[in-house]
């Protein structure tokens, strides 16, 4: 499959991440400032509370912001989700103020959430931009089952 035929917003995450890695980073680019971009951006999203990991949330209170860029246009898409009582919610409007700020490019994004890519090394490269609780940046990523490819 490659990134013209394919619609990964309809593949099951494990596919999406097995499709990611064997896609070329130029191409995971590509798709990702493409017209494909916002279907797909809204399935992850919408797919972010079956992965959450409410046993590793218990106490945790927070609203995160995703801030993803290279969108055709050359803005921004953002993102909230909501951590609280064990529930994760996503909203499409950042309407409140985070404990966290997560600022990543569009492909960057892909790779981490399909496991593709460790966040900690992105942020050591300067390719994930994090504001906020220095507890919760360590905490976040175990927050949610990524698949294993």
């Amino acid at each position: 499959m490659t990134t013209n035929n394919a619609d990964p917003a309809a593949l099951a995450p494990r596919d999406l991440a097995i499709f990611v890695k064997s896609t070329p980073l130029p191409d995971v680019r590509a798709l990702m400032s493409g017209d494909r971009r916002d279907a797909l951006l809204r399935e992850v999203f919408r797919r972010m509370p079956d992965v959450f990991r409410a046993d590793r949330a218990v106490g945790l209170d927070a609203v995160i912001h995703w801030v993803i860029g290279d969108r055709p246009d050359g803005g921004v898409d953002r993102y909230q989700l909501e951590i609280a009582d064990g529930v994760c919610r996503v909203s499409p409007v950042a309407d409140r103020e985070p404990k966290l700020t997560l600022t990543i490019g569009g492909a960057d994004f892909l790779l981490v959430v399909t496991g593709n890519a460790h966040p900690v090394v992105l942020t050591m490269k300067g390719r994930l931009r994090t504001r906020g609780d220095l507890a919760l940046i360590a905490k976040f990523p175990s927050l949610f089952d990524v698949p294993k490819v």
